[in-house]
């Protein structure tokens, strides 16, 4: 006797209105992680999203169906999130627009196949029981966030725990991290997906009710002592006075010589020489010169400004040559330093800064500077100044919280100040932004450290260990934010130490434990019906 899957019990939706909802939801799912009028991201639409796709998917009527729905949720979802990469290719790299919009599309199917491919293992994997079938479905949507965050060297932009930097889950970020958020976004959308109004009047539904929002309010209880403290305080550091400098330098200028490189040289040079801050932070590529380009004396000068006194400087500068290879740099000066302090980027952007295999056709395509540097080393020191261990970051590689997190292994020398340089004018005045920011909040969040943003367009900000804004400039606007930080030392986040040993492998093993223990059941479930 043939066993029916077990997703049968769910009428299958004919005609075009599932195709409708997988494009609807994975639409709203991208105008969640930031509200296109407003920039917020907003959680609660990210979770009824999830709810309306979770919704289309029991009802696709077969494996080969959810994975084509799948993929049409997912690829609307990813192309409405990151659409901004068509300004860089078309604007900035000068690919033909109707390139540069298959280019956008192609990744993000590319993408989207990994939530097909869950869709379709749900199909086979979940059970008839709701509740198990909503961890099943959070199982695999964790795999899939992990697999998209991590594999061919991973583009995470857009992670569905993004929407959650406030709200009611954004206490689980110290436990379990943006992914860890993410599938339990996708667990509570899968039940009430599947929610009927029977449930009302049902004492176990209840129940279960209860029992989440006990969990929820327990994660929130351990977060507000671990952050303000509960009986004993935790350990306050002095304020430490900041320097944020936001050039707005034109992306169509910033790289040519006759106009915008003179504009950023003149323009750093008299803000960080006149700066009065403890820290003064200049963003990625402030100087958009090589050191050896420069004329001599102008890096000289400002190591020698920062050499005596009670001020350090950040600088975001690319190094190298030709024959050791270039590197996408931030370079520490401050006092008692027998050495400038550097920092390399270690996580790189395709095609932007390095060119995968196969592909140097398609960069050569476009007219994009500095397109191809060397990796810095994951984990290197902080910088020590005026009592803080201050650890840079430059631009994409805050959407990877586990390589941040190798800096929390030795807790002498674990961050208390996250440092993100960046330069989203790359992608125009768009949503990518307040996307970045709610990246940036949401590893504030995880580590319980502040962050602190200095970007040549926006955002601009000082976020505090709360994920709290506290400081922010306006975007497209020339100037200095000057502000206070205060750092924060202790014990590090659950999330910093287990992330620090062994990755994101507990994240990837709970979700095949899951998916294996699924199968497992639906074997058995199988043979109990055959014998029927």
């Amino acid at each position: 006797m043939a066993v029916a899957p077990p997703l049968a019990a769910h009428a299958p939706r004919r005609g075009p209105l599932p195709w409708v909802l997988a494009l609807v939801a994975g639409l709203a799912q991208a105008a969640s992680l930031a509200w296109p009028w407003g920039g917020q991201p907003l959680w609660w639409l990210q979770i009824l999203s999830l709810a309306l796709w979770a919704h289309v998917l029991l009802g696709a009527g077969g494996t080969r169906r959810a994975g084509l729905l799948g993929w049409v949720f997912a690829t609307a979802w990813l192309a409405g999130t990151f659409w901004w990469l068509f300004i860089s290719m078309h604007t900035y790299g000068g690919l033909a627009a109707p390139l540069a919009v298959l280019a956008v599309l192609g990744l993000a199917a590319f993408l989207g196949s990994y939530y097909a491919a869950v869709s379709a293992c749900f199909w086979t994997l979940a059970p008839v029981h709701r509740a198990l079938a909503a961890i099943v479905f959070a199982a695999l949507w964790l795999l899939a966030e992990l697999a998209r965050g991590q594999w061919w060297t991973g583009f995470p932009w857009g992670a569905g725990g993004y929407a959650h930097v406030q709200g009611p889950l954004a206490a689980l970020a110290r436990s379990v991290g943006v992914y860890g958020i993410g599938a339990a976004a996708a667990l509570l959308a899968m039940m009430l997906a599947q929610a009927r109004r029977a449930d009302l009047r049902n004492a176990r539904a209840w129940a279960l009710v209860l029992a989440l929002t006990a969990v929820g309010a327990g994660a929130a209880w351990q977060r507000h002592c671990a952050v303000e403290g509960c009986g004993a305080p935790p350990p306050v550091h002095a304020p430490l006075s900041l320097a944020l400098l936001q050039g707005n330098i034109p992306q169509d200028e910033k790289f040519q010589p006759g106009s915008g490189v003179p504009m950023a040289l003149q323009w750093y040079y008299d803000q960080i020489h006149a700066a009065k801050a403890s820290l003064v932070v200049a963003p990625e590529t402030a100087i958009p010169l090589l050191p050896q380009q420069l004329v001599p004396g102008y890096l000289e000068g400002m190591a020698e400004r920062y050499a005596a006194g009670g001020q350090a400087l950040l600088l975001g500068i690319p190094l190298g040559s030709l024959e050791e290879g270039y590197t996408n740099s931030v370079l520490g000066f401050a006092p008692e330093q027998p050495q400038p302090y550097r920092y390399d980027k270690h996580h790189l952007v395709p095609f932007g800064e390095f060119i995968p295999p196969f592909f140097r056709w398609f960069t050569e395509m476009m007219n994009i500077p500095l397109g191809d540097f060397n990796r810095g080393a994951v984990g290197q020191p902080s910088l020590a100044w005026a009592g803080e261990r201050i650890a840079p970051n430059i631009c994409y590689e805050d959407l990877f919280g586990e390589e941040i997190g190798v800096r929390f292994l030795d807790p002498a020398s674990s961050p208390t100040i996250l440092v993100n340089l960046s330069n989203i004018g790359w992608f125009g005045n768009t949503v990518a932004v307040d996307q970045h920011l709610a990246i940036s909040r949401l590893r504030a969040l995880e580590f319980e450290r502040p962050m602190v943003r200095a970007t040549n367009t926006g955002a601009t900000a000082v976020i505090d260990h709360r994920g709290q804004v506290t400081h922010r400039m306006p975007a497209y606007q020339r100037g200095v934010l000057r502000a206070q930080v205060q750092g924060r030392g202790g014990a590090a986040t659950p999330y910093a130490r287990w992330v620090a040993r062994w990755g994101l492998w507990p994240l990837w093993a709970l979700g095949f434990a899951v998916a294996g223990l699924a199968w497992c059941l639906r074997g058995r479930t199988g043979r109990a019906r055959a014998g029927n």
